[in-house]
């Protein structure tokens, strides 16, 4: 097993405390309870402009290590036993249960659709998809480069990531498969993880001085993106919107490296859990706000806002503990399937 990095724990906290309580607030709002149009959009923005780039990140910093650890056959089941299995798990169950609760949900989920999960992924789990084709991807790239190619690949992935707007205008058609899109916007921030792991030890050695020039950088971004020039990730996906991204990433991971310095058990204990909690909160946010709304006639959002994220983020950590010994098979593959290098 590689080795763990309390700071990446905690940033991974950070990363799924922002996309649980995204999912819920997106949820409230298509549910008409809201405090304001304006307002939603511009936290909307702001969480979506890097917690899922912020994951991609992540997975990258490990992936060199964990490629020259496993040979091409140990990586590629060892991402299908711990990305693509519950990819499959998860899509099945989650979309059953939607389609079977459709007429209490915000989206009315067809069997066609769930069913779709092989080329068209659904909901939250299209990261999980365009993660394991990265992976594969990856190996192909960086199976037998040198570490000073690194950045090189970086500077290309960023290149893809700007030219998007003429992607989409011009070459609709390479991305009827939504997967392709997915990655091929996305391996910018997972091309960027492993040329950060690779640099690491700078960081780490100037992070008491990077650190406060990252937050008076991302605090001037994110203010210069969102008022001055009146912008959102669903506008701006040239390089502005990934430099937002970026200087975000930089942020994190390097107020990540600071707290890392403490103890903080339940910080480590959600970023260590990120996977469960990714999988599950969805169901869980939804069912509470159903629940709430439907049942309770509760219209207040900050109770939806409040109960819907802690839920959404403590229920799963609780089920996977309950159920870990009958049913683990919904998190991890049974010992017949699991692959041991």
């Amino acid at each position: 097993m590689l080795e763990r990095e309390l700071w990446v724990d905690y940033a991974k906290a950070i990363g799924i405390i922002l996309v649980v309580y995204g999912h819920v607030e997106r949820g409230v709002f298509a549910s008409g309870i809201t405090y304001g149009e304006q307002a939603h959009y511009l936290l909307d923005s702001f969480i979506y402009s890097f917690h899922m780039p912020l994951f991609f990140f992540l997975s990258g910093l490990f992936y060199i290590s964990s490629l020259k650890k496993r040979d091409v056959n140990g990586v590629i089941l060892n991402k299908a036993q711990t990305i693509f299995y519950p990819y499959i798990v998860w899509s099945l169950l989650q979309g059953l249960i939607e389609v079977a609760l459709s007429s209490y949900s915000n989206n009315h989920t067809t069997l066609a659709q769930v069913l779709a999960l092989l080329w068209a992924p659904r909901a939250q789990f299209w990261f999980l998809y365009a993660l394991f084709l990265m992976t594969l991807l990856g190996i192909a790239m960086y199976k037998n480069l040198a570490p000073r190619f690194y950045l090189a690949i970086f500077l290309i992935s960023a290149i893809l990531y700007s030219l998007k707007g003429f992607f989409f205008e011009f070459n609709g058609d390479l991305f009827y498969f939504p997967a392709v899109k997915h990655v091929v916007f996305n391996f910018v921030f997972f091309s960027f993880g492993i040329f950060f792991q690779y640099k690491k030890s700078f960081f780490v050695r100037y992070n008491k001085v990077i650190f406060p020039l990252a937050t008076l950088v991302f605090i001037a971004f994110q203010w210069y993106f969102h008022f001055v020039l009146g912008e959102t990730f669903l506008t701006k996906h040239d390089w502005l919107g990934l430099t937002l991204a970026l200087v975000s990433i930089v942020f994190v991971s390097s107020l990540s490296m600071i707290l890392s310095n403490y103890r903080i058990n339940w910080l480590a204990i959600l970023g260590a859990s990120s996977m469960t909690i990714y999988l599950m909160h969805v169901l869980v946010a939804s069912g509470v706000r159903v629940l709430l709304q439907k049942f309770l006639q509760v219209d207040d959002i900050y109770i939806h806002l409040i109960s819907g994220s802690v839920i959404g983020i403590f229920l799963p950590l609780l089920v996977m503990n309950i159920t870990k010994q009958k049913l683990n098979f919904l998190f991890f593959p049974p010992s017949w399937l699991y692959f041991k290098k």
